[in-house]
C-alpha cells in the first residue's frame, strides 16, 4: 500500500510539473512517466488516464483535509482549508480550469464534494428529508457540490483576486442567502 501510495505522489508530481508548461489537455501520459522514471505501464496500473490521476490529486489534497473539519461542523474553516490548498498550488489548479471537453474542473470537483458530502450524511442517520422525499441526500450533495465547484472556479478563472478567507466568506454569504433576499433588496 505505501509504494502504491508513493507511486501515485509520484505520478502526481510528474503531472503539476509539466503542467507548469503545457495545457494538461496536451501532456501525454507517456510524457507523465518519462518525467516519473517509470514506463507507461506503470501508469496504467495505477490510473485509466490522466484525469483520473487529477481527480486523485484532488481527493488528496483538497477533500481529504477538509472531511475532519466538516465531520465536526466547521464548514467556514473547510471551506477556508480548500480555498487554500488550491491558492497554494495556484498553477497547477488553474490548469485544471482550463480543461474542456467531458473532464473538466467543475465535473471532477463536484464529484470529489458530492462523495465527501453523502458519506458524511450517510454518517448522520437523523438526517431525513421527510417533507421532501424527492430532496435524497444524493440531491442534496451534488446541489451544494455543483455550487461549490462553480464558485470556486470562477475565483480560480478570475486569477484569485482576493484571498482564500477572504473567498470563504463570500461563499458563506453566498449560501446564507437565499434568492428570495437577493431578488427583494431594494
Amino acid at each position: 500500500m505505501q509504494q502504491k501510495q508513493e507511486m501515485n505522489e509520484l505520478l502526481a508530481e510528474s503531472l503539476k510539473s509539466l503542467s507548469a508548461t503545457r495545457p494538461i489537455d496536451k501532456i501525454t501520459i507517456k510524457e507523465i512517466t518519462d518525467k516519473a522514471g517509470v514506463i507507461r505501464p506503470t501508469f496504467y496500473n495505477h490510473f485509466q488516464d490522466k484525469y483520473e490521476l487529477i481527480e486523485w490529486i484532488m481527493e488528496k489534497e483538497l477533500m481529504e483535509p477538509v472531511k475532519p473539519l466538516l465531520d465536526n461542523g466547521m464548514i467556514n474553516a473547510a471551506t477556508m482549508l480548500l480555498l487554500k490548498n488550491i491558492e497554494n498550488d495556484k498553477a497547477f489548479y488553474t490548469a485544471v480550469s482550463n480543461l474542456e471537453g467531458q473532464d473538466t474542473f467543475e465535473t471532477m470537483a463536484t464529484r470529489q464534494v458530492a462523495k465527501v458530502l453523502e458519506d458524511i450524511m450517510k454518517d448522520d442517520p437523523d438526517m431525513k428529508m421527510k417533507e421532501h422525499p424527492w430532496m435524497t441526500k444524493r440531491v442534496i450533495a451534488v446541489y451544494f457540490a455543483k455550487t461549490m465547484s462553480y464558485v470556486v472556479k470562477e475565483w480560480i478563472d478570475s486569477g484569485m483576486p482576493i484571498d482564500a478567507a477572504e473567498m470563504a466568506d463570500v461563499y458563506d454569504l453566498l449560501m446564507s442567502t437565499s434568492l428570495v433576499d437577493v431578488l427583494t433588496k431594494k
